[in-house]
């Protein structure tokens, strides 16, 4: 299967956004990709960096315009979409969602954010309801994906979920990145854990693993902090956790990368962990701490 990841920079201009994703998902189209990936809440900016109630207003529902828009360019160009949008699923409530467009534009299925972080510049607690669809794979006519969201990617329990579901591949719509404060050092360290902890999730289930991240920088609107500096450094990983293809940190990509999901049987046969896990002995596992 060709992968298409759109890694890109946003504006606070909507239209112009749009305009651009849908000039690359035309591009990846045509060099044969039959799965596309966007980016994290790819619309617009990143408005998680403050908390204000006006930003409620850019939330829409599902199905809505951009599924409806978004929709009609799969089936154009007779491609499945992995979007990633702020649903309103009813007033005061919203969502994190991740939608995943069929080849004939129709929707396959969706996934709401079930980890949501509340840290400086990513108060996504004050915008978004944690999911409640569970981790369930989506069938579609190129496999079934394993649709995850960012703050997702660093949980082992959420991708052996969607491993033991039946997932074909695991994949990550992401917006991530770098305050300007953290030393050099500091980013480093911050960029591997995050590459790390996901090629993870590709070894220890035996699956391929596409991540496509944000890039560029966005100001925060209240001047508080100095706004964040999204790493990019997308990337598509196979089932023993080998880079396949990795994205600049500072620049846009649309990157196309060959994905054998054929290949995770055999790597599951030499490494047989589904076989071999003590499920006897996991059961504090659900528990929030054993102490």
């Amino acid at each position: 299967m060709k992968v298409g990841l759109i890694q890109q920079s946003n504006t606070g201009n909507r239209e112009e956004n749009i305009a651009k994703l849908s000039r690359n998902i035309a591009v990846l189209a045509a060099q044969g990709a039959g799965l596309i990936v966007l980016q994290e809440l790819h619309n617009g900016l990143y408005f998680c960096q403050t908390e204000n109630t006006m930003v409620f207003d850019q939330a829409e529902p599902i199905p809505g315009p951009s599924t409806e828009y978004f929709g009609q360019l799969a089936a154009l160009y007779g491609v499945v979409l992995v979007l990633s949008l702020f649903e309103r699923r009813a007033a005061g409530l919203y969502h994190n969602t991740a939608v995943v467009i069929e080849k004939d534009g129709s929707i396959a299925g969706k996934y709401r954010k079930m980890h949501i972080p509340d840290d400086p510049a990513y108060y996504e607690k004050f915008y978004f309801t944690p999911g409640d669809l569970g981790f369930q794979p989506i069938d579609t006519s190129v496999g079934r994906l394993g649709v995850l969201v960012c703050w997702d990617q660093w949980y082992p329990e959420a991708a052996r979920l969607m491993a033991m579901a039946g997932a074909d591949v695991l994949i990550y719509p992401t917006a991530i990145g770098w305050e300007s404060t953290d030393t050099e050092a500091e980013q480093l360290r911050q960029q591997d854990a995050w590459v790390t902890v996901q090629r993870g999730h590709a070894v220890a289930n035996g699956l391929p693993v596409i991540s496509c991240n944000r890039t560029g920088y966005e100001a925060d609107p209240s001047g508080v902090t100095n706004g964040i500096r999204f790493w990019g450094h997308s990337f598509v990983a196979g089932p023993q956790g080998e880079l396949l293809a990795t994205a600049p940190d500072d620049d846009e990509a649309n990157m196309l990368v060959e994905v054998d999901l054929a290949r995770a049987e055999q790597v599951r046969r030499w490494w047989p962990f589904f076989r071999d896990r003590r499920i006897d002995e996991f059961g504090d596992i659900t528990k929030r701490w054993r102490m």
